[in-house]
């Protein structure tokens, strides 16, 4: 009985090991025993009675927070039960799911719920990549980081959490409101734009009767393929519709890479009328004037690189491209030449000097096309300076630098970068010309300048880096080369003023033999026209052979790239320089030229060092491929037959490796589209 009046009543309460309690209850203490001597200094009696009273509430208050610390000490330990109870009850059917393992990527343990997804499969003890390779491969690649992110698995939409310290991984069922969001994303709003890009040609030698069914089949096929996916299409001319559909048919559309393009074309081209569409297609804002205009720009990006293709963009995104696989029909004609050459010509009258810069390492196209424009302003009594990077010429653009400076009046007007834009003035036109990037601009800073007063000339596919508001465009994929576009314009020009002179007609000749190689790639009747007009002005077909002569050098780098170089069964050659070893651009143009002459061969890709930092890829093809797409990939651009790009900060090894990946992404591409 002693031992449990001790064990009770033995230690003091756990209020008092507050200090300030303890404190408060010293003082009380003290006032009572002062209060109790002063009461037997008044009478013993009285103060005898008032001790025993103290003596009692003290013993009360013990006795009673004695007690409340016993039933607070007992709540609190059934609440800790509970809850502990609670705890594993919660995590056990919380409908989260709960995957523990150890260091091993063995399970150590699951909840039920995240059970119920193996079904009634024996997990524990078992590696992840053995009981779900799909499972494991989504927590590798998410141990790292920080915050929950959404994961596809077992046709379920979840976020996961894994917990790299403690093994521990969380899984939440998110389906129904990734299901919700799919609905909104895909109930988005899309306008687009279709054009039958060469319609008027095409029924100019058709009758009535022709032109009635080549419509009537053309909208037919329009009407069945939109309703297929969902959209509203409507003719608002003979050669135009407009689209209006929602993301989700969009998205199904792309998937099958608008092969409504391919049908029209082979369905026309069995009637002898083959025609081509292009369409520009926007969505990702609820502005519907925005997206009207944003639908006419990749229309207009889709018809500058020459037709025959779609361009999808979200406003303010990255655009993407279909077709545009084959080789686009000439549909220019001489009245636009005319037009174009009355315009320009009323540009520069309307500027006080004229500035003519062609791309970065030029060759003889720019440099040709360069001394066209400065004839044309010349001949509009216009002072034009030819802008040229002259840090790294090529041995063709180097003797043409030779034979200019018997001309002192054209040796001149060539100055640089640093005097372009000490003489460039507000009312001055720049003209960009066999290009329409500033990337590739021989000076970016004169671009700058004059941004506001800018005219592209190019026979290069428009891309989606362009100027803003050029004054004039002339974009002609179809053409042969920019000498040929302004060879052309000489013809509308004032009859008094100088022709131009046999260098000026040799260097242009030049431009159209070198794009053309030899005329053997990408010409029409329209090239030998220019290239005749060239040489009835005085062209010298033995200077274009001088100007054409490789250096020693020049022919060893070539005939090593072309030693390196790998066949392979898809129809494309690759070599690649070595890696240390920097390579002139067009010495590996001239590898990939040289390759497509080769029995089987319809695209080449000659891939080398560039500079320390830099990789490049020329890229030729026969006309069956677009090699054009492939190096947009890359990043780069060109022309359906010659394009080319450059890689910052990979060596000539991991180039080739993306490049062998895109090109069996392709040929996988078009076995599927030929299965379908």
């Amino acid at each position: 009985m002693k031992n449990k009046l001790i064990q009770k009543f033995g230690s003091l309460p756990e209020i008092f090991k507050n200090e300030q309690f303890r404190l408060v209850a010293i003082l009380l203490l003290v006032m009572a025993i002062v209060s109790d001597a002063l009461a037997f200094a008044f009478n013993w009696i009285f103060g005898v009675v008032f001790l025993i009273v103290l003596i009692l509430v003290i013993i009360g208050a013990f006795v009673t927070l004695t007690e409340i610390r016993e039933q607070t000490s007992d709540y609190i330990s059934d609440l800790t039960y509970r809850i502990q109870r609670d705890e594993q009850d919660a995590l056990i059917r919380m409908p989260i799911g709960i995957l523990m393992f150890d260091p091993q990527t063995q399970i150590d343990w699951v909840n039920p719920y995240l059970q119920s997804y193996f079904g009634k499969a024996d997990i524990l003890g078992k590696r992840l990549d053995e009981v779900d390779p799909e499972l494991a491969k989504l927590i590798g690649a998410n141990v790292d980081q920080k915050e929950s992110t959404e994961v596809k698995w077992h046709d379920n939409y979840f976020n996961i959490l894994v917990q790299k310290e403690m093994r521990v991984v969380y899984l939440l069922d998110v389906t129904h409101y990734a299901k919700i969001q799919k609905q909104y994303d895909d109930a988005k709003l899309v306008l687009g734009q279709v054009f039958l890009d060469n319609y008027d040609e095409v029924t100019k030698s058709l009758n009535d009767t022709e032109i009635s069914n080549l419509d009537s089949f053309v909208a037919n096929t329009l009407s069945d393929w939109a309703k297929e996916f969902g959209m509203f299409l409507k003719k608002v001319d003979q050669d135009r519709y407009f689209i209006l559909a929602y993301t989700g048919g969009l998205n199904k559309i792309e998937a099958e890479k608008f092969k409504i393009l391919d049908t029209i074309r082979e369905k026309t081209s069995k009637g002898n009328a083959p025609l081509t569409l292009s369409m520009g297609i926007a969505y990702g804002d609820e502005d519907l004037a925005e997206l009207s205009e944003q639908s006419q720009n990749n229309l207009d990006l889709a018809l500058g690189r020459g037709g025959d293709q779609v361009v999808v963009r979200q406003v303010d995104g990255q655009a993407r491209f279909y077709g545009g696989t084959t080789d686009p029909m000439a549909k220019r004609t001489r009245v636009r030449a005319r037009m174009i050459s009355q315009a320009l010509r009323e540009l520069m009258n309307q500027s006080d000097q004229i500035f003519v810069m062609g791309h970065t390492r030029p060759d003889m196209d720019s440099v040709g096309a360069c001394l066209g424009i400065r004839r044309i302003a010349a001949m509009n009594k216009k002072q034009c300076w030819i802008v040229l990077d002259q840090k790294n010429l090529h041995s063709d653009v180097e003797r043409l630098m030779k034979e200019l400076q018997a001309d002192e009046k054209l040796a001149s007007s060539v100055i640089t970068t640093e005097e372009a834009l000490e003489k460039a003035a507000q009312n001055d036109l720049l003209l960009m010309v066999d290009h329409s990037k500033r990337s590739m601009a021989a000076s970016p800073e004169l671009y700058d300048r004059l941004a506001e007063r800018v005219m592209v000339i190019d026979h290069h596919r428009r891309g989606e880096e362009f100027p803003e508001n050029p004054m004039l465009v002339y974009i002609e994929p179809y053409a042969s080369s920019t000498c040929e576009l302004i060879t052309e314009m000489f013809e509308y020009q004032a009859r008094e003023s100088e022709p131009i002179n046999r260098i000026e007609a040799t260097a242009m000749l030049t431009g159209i033999v070198v794009d053309t190689q030899s005329f053997s790639q990408h010409t029409g009747t329209r090239t030998f026209d220019a290239a005749s007009y060239l040489r009835a002005l005085g062209a010298d077909q033995a200077l274009v052979s001088h100007f054409m002569k490789e250096n020693v050098d020049s022919y060893m780098n070539r005939s090593h790239l072309i030693d390196r170089v790998e066949f392979r069964n898809d129809g494309n050659a690759v070599c690649d320089g070595e890696e240390e070893r920097i390579y002139d651009p067009v010495t590996a143009a001239q590898a990939a030229d040289s390759l497509l002459g080769v029995s089987g061969v319809e695209a080449s890709f000659a891939i080398t060092r560039r500079s320390e930092d830099a990789v490049g890829i020329s890229a030729r093809s026969s006309g069956q491929r677009n090699v054009q797409l492939i190096m947009e990939q890359m990043g780069g651009g060109g022309h359906l037959s010659v394009a080319a790009t450059q890689i910052q900060g990979k060596t000539v090894a991991e180039v080739r490796e993306q490049l062998l990946e895109i090109l069996a992404d392709q040929q996988e591409n078009e076995e599927e589209s030929v299965e379908s």
